[in-house]
């Protein structure tokens, strides 16, 4: 008997899980969208760079910060990979004196 019911409300929850996701999928995927930028590619790309251009969004780092982040980049890559070798010792060591 209590495993009929629990059939049965299972498969109605996943009736109503089914239905949600197709109303879900008019909202979030609609076709309309898709076909919109398709056939207005060229404008919104032009839109877009005018915007850029109006706001003045280019990446102009000087040589130096870019040598500096670089030089960071590369001390935190450094230490990062010495910290992992220390714990691949300590594990080594801890296996080794268990045995």
């Amino acid at each position: 008997m209590e495993l009929e019911e629990l059939q049965k409300r299972n498969l109605e929850l996943e009736n109503e899980v089914r239905e949600l996701k197709e109303k879900l999928k008019k909202y979030t995927a609609p076709e309309r969208s898709k076909k919109f930028y398709e056939n207005h590619k060229e404008e919104i790309k032009q839109r877009n760079k005018e915007y850029a251009e109006k706001v003045k969004y280019y990446a102009s780092i000087s040589q130096e910060k870019k040598k500096q982040y670089a030089r960071t980049a590369y001390l935190n890559h450094k230490e990062k990979v010495r910290k992992a070798k220390e714990l691949e010792m300590e594990a080594t060591e801890l296996l080794a004196g268990c045995v």
